[in-house]
């Protein structure tokens, strides 16, 4: 094939979509199920149909496509499966929006005509979010693409429903659920967004004389359909008053005093309402206390009880019912503003209303067992492991799920009602009785998404892709969602699954943070928009920035500037990529003679490739990002390309072996990066080899003969002398580039065979006959006399320095007389002066060096 020509700059743009399309187009990312090789699997946590990629995604998805591209490097059958979610509110929000543009509601279409436009919206502006995830270079593949209401998975929905109708474990109730007045339907947990909100907190007397109780809530208005006041068992302040009736006011209505271990005695008063109809804690003492459950308002928040109040909105009423209450006397205590936590929908920002309704549930009860069962036999690890309490803590005190919602965008609850109140559950193969009505109602969407990890891989249909991809390999995904989705598709795939978890391995991220660890937020204004960084700096360089700061289990902190600096990363990458081909560098296997530098960097490569294989074990990509960041820019760029410079002006077979490491180096650096960094790995790896593809190139495996531990020893010298002999021609006032003549005492060292190499990188000349140094310097075993003369303004530079002594005998008289105040040392605090302390062995070492450095300037 032809050698691609590189540009004298990196110009993402110019790279990314050619290389994503050829990726795709060639089949890089399209596994084979009948390989035969060992199979790794991540299916895509889907996407909202109406999304767009966020910072959150691009974390998740650059991680995601590290693993993959590096599972497919190693040689394994890699399957990365996309999809997106229906996302039933939002979605159906969204349309519900466009065609109140046109004066019209969705009941002036009806159900049919409805979903077929919200099917409509989907083909023509939904998924918005697949493109999007292609120019961050997202290695999925596309052919198998799924999407939740899809046939294949709208089958696989209505068999689990069946199967879990049939086994008992699903059923519908009466049961306090969150409610949204504005989307009128039910809500998952995940979909409630708690803020602390300031509210008002009274206090109001019910009854009279000896038999009279006080009560504290934030909201008056649901007083109207109390049945009871519950005290402690154990609360001997109304031990006297169980059992006794008090009058609920303005109601008229008389209701008991129960005792129920619920109460907390130290909260408030000790004494609570109890309203079952609009409160879950409530509702179950009225469960156990066999208490009347009275609905006071409707499905849109509006008061129903007769009296003054009705067909008030509930928050007109609240006020209303503390007036009435104080025009009665019966307020004790009123507290204002009073910040507490309330719930809102997460799609309209609406108060959540708890509100007694007739839904269908899951009993979660085996199926929440097995899912912790499967965590603590070892069958599926969290990591970091430390996350597993919280699993734990929400798998062991799971609530029966509601998962039926008032919604006509979703998966149709396939149970159908006879004229005389039969049901039957009917399954995807199963004809409905005539005449007989569907359920209205829809599943929750997180019903269908917790069968996503092997429903899209075909079942309940015996597939190729089921036997070799179920169980997946990992499920990358954020810590926030680990009780809701995570939770519901464990329990799900084991149930489908006959005890196969749905993944080995749930590997958990933290939230994307700014660069002072503060939440994302368009009111912060401080939310990056990753498709601008990606226009601006690259691909590349957004995900490097996203990954440098992932930690398992961490949040991630990012910043403009540190994009930045990702991009002057892949631009080192580029250029010093650039400059080995220009020398000749080829990769076609290493020779047999090594000098010390060579085998020098080479060793440190097997070091490298070590570490790197055991961080992406435990899923640490920042630790991964940052070895590679150092060894390709510090050791590679800064040190053995200027080494590989000498070696190469030497000629002959010295400077031949010298390009075949220097491409061995690159190709094997572009490989360890190219999960990471994809776009510019690929197009430099590609030019340095004439290759097909880093795709689908081998993987590095450490060569444990090339680990060589007397290079490292040799090369780390030569290192600390160069660096401490530049630190000294700098603070001797030379220029980088200024060369000068200088003596070196290497005979006897381990550095005797560098000197060309130490005086090239030093801009040293060697000594002449008359040669009179003007400064020393030892350094180890070396000894290195430089002669200063004419090349520096002697009377400057003697000036500059004395500038600089002058201030740091200031600083350290400043200090050393803080030090010695008695009432400073006594007052200030432990930190403050070891601070103190440390600037003054600061400026003694200062002082010491520049008297040095002015005793040695030439008279």
């Amino acid at each position: 094939m032809t050698t691609p020509e590189l540009p004298t700059q990196y110009a993402p743009a110019d790279v990314e979509t050619r290389n994503y399309e050829r990726w795709v187009s060639e089949g890089y990312f399209t596994p084979d199920p009948g390989s035969g090789r060992e199979p790794y699997s991540i299916v895509l946590p889907p996407p909202n149909v109406t999304g767009s990629l966020h910072v959150g995604h691009a974390l998740d998805h650059s991680i995601q496509d590290a693993l993959t591209r590096r599972a497919r490097m190693r040689g394994l059958e890699t399957l990365w499966l996309p999809g997106m979610d229906h996302a039933g509110i939002a979605t159906q929000n969204v349309v519900e929006r466009e065609i109140a543009k046109e004066g019209l509601s969705r009941h002036d279409f009806g159900r049919e005509a409805f979903v077929e436009r919200v099917w409509q919206w989907k083909e023509e502006s939904g998924g918005r979010i697949l493109g999007q995830m292609t120019k961050l270079g997202d290695g999925v593949d596309w052919s198998r693409e799924r999407f939740t209401m899809d046939e294949g998975l709208s089958r696989a929905v209505q068999t689990i429903f069946k199967r879990l109708f049939d086994d008992g474990l699903i059923y519908r109730a009466e049961r306090i659920i969150n409610w949204c007045p504005r989307c009128l339907t039910a809500l998952s947990d995940i979909e409630v967004e708690h803020s602390e909100d300031d509210g008002e907190l009274v206090s109001i007397r019910y009854g009279e004389g000896d038999v009279e109780i006080v009560v504290a809530t934030t909201r008056a208005e649901t007083m109207l359909g109390d049945t009871a006041v519950a005290v402690h068992p154990a609360d001997e302040r109304y031990a006297h008053l169980v059992g006794q009736f008090v009058e609920v006011p303005l109601t008229g209505r008389r209701i008991p005093i129960v005792a129920d271990e619920h109460v907390d005695p130290s909260f408030g008063t000790g004494a609570v309402k109890v309203t079952p109809a609009h409160d879950p804690n409530d509702f179950e003492i009225g469960r156990r206390h066999s208490l009347q459950s009275l609905a006071v308002m409707d499905e849109r928040g509006v008061i129903t009880a007769h009296g003054p109040f009705l067909g008030l909105d509930r928050f007109e009423a609240r006020p209303a019912v503390v007036a009435a209450l104080r025009q009665q006397g019966r307020i004790v205590a009123e507290k204002r503003p009073y910040t507490h936590s309330v719930g809102h929908c997460s799609r309209c920002k609406t108060v959540v209303e708890p509100r007694l309704s007739l839904q269908w549930f899951v009993n979660v009860s085996p199926l929440a067992k097995a899912a912790g069962d499967a965590v603590r036999d070892g069958r599926t690890r969290i990591h970091p492991p430390e996350l597993a309490k919280r699993y734990f803590d929400w798998v062991d005190d799971m609530h029966d799920w509601c998962i039926s919602r008032q919604l006509w965008w979703g998966h149709r609850i396939p149970v159908w009602y006879g004229p005389d109140g039969e049901i039957v559950c009917v399954g995807p193969d199963e004809e409905p009785p005539v005449g007989w009505e569907q359920d209205p109602d829809v599943l929750d969407t997180w019903f269908s998404s917790g069968l996503w990890p092997f429903s899209t891989l075909g079942w309940p249909e015996a597939t190729p892709e089921l036997a070799r991809f179920y169980p997946t390999s990992v499920l990358v995904t954020g810590y926030d969602i680990l009780f809701f989705w995570v939770a519901r598709m464990m329990m799900f795939g084991l149930y489908a699954m006959d005890g196969e978890p749905p993944f080995r391995t749930v590997a958990l991220h933290g939230m994307v943070r700014d660069q002072f660890g503060k939440k994302m937020s368009k009111s912060f204004g401080n939310v990056v928009d990753p498709l601008d960084w990606i226009a601006r700096y690259g691909a590349d360089a957004t995900r490097f920035t996203l990954l440098r700061g992932a930690n398992p289990g961490s949040d991630v902190a990012i910043s403009e500037d540190w994009a930045g600096g990702s991009r002057n990363f892949c631009n080192k990458i580029w250029n010093a990529t650039r400059f080995a081909l220009m020398n000749g560098a080829v990769s076609e296997g290493l020779p047999s003679e090594l000098t010390a530098a060579d085998r020098w960097i080479l060793s440190r490569l097997q070091s490298v490739v070590m570490s790197v294989d055991a961080a992406y074990e435990d899923f640490e990509f920042a630790k991964i990002s940052d070895s590679l960041y150092h060894f390709a820019w510090d050791e590679v760029c800064d040190w053995y390309v200027e080494l590989a410079k000498v070696q190469i002006a030497q000629g002959g077979e010295v400077a031949e072996n010298t390009k075949r490491v220097l491409g061995h180096v690159f190709d094997s650096v572009l490989r360890l990066l190219h999960p990471l960094v994809p776009f510019v790995t690929e197009e430099l790896w590609r030019a340095l080899t004439g290759g097909e593809s880093l795709a689908v190139a081998p993987w590095p495996v450490v060569s444990p003969d090339l680990i060589d531990p007397g290079a490292e020893r040799e090369l780390a010298s030569l290192q600390d002398l160069v660096t401490e002999v530049r630190r000294f021609r700098s603070d001797q006032g030379l220029k980088p580039g200024q060369r000068v003549a200088a003596r070196l005492s290497l005979a006897g060292t381990a550095l005797a065979g560098h000197e060309g190499a130490i005086r090239t990188l030093l801009k040293l000349d060697a000594a002449s006959e008359t040669f009179a140094p003007t400064a020393r310097l030892t350094v180890g075993a070396v000894a290195v006399e430089i002669d200063t003369a004419g090349a520096i303004d002697v009377a400057a530079e003697r000036k500059r320095l004395e500038k600089d002594l002058a201030a740091a005998r200031k600083e350290h008289a400043q200090v050393t007389g803080k030090l010695g105040n008695e009432q400073f040392m006594a007052k200030a605090p432990d930190d403050v002066v070891a601070k103190v302390r440390g600037r003054a062995a600061q400026a003694e070492e200062d002082i010491a060096r520049l008297e040095a450095h002015l005793a040695a300037l030439p008279a």
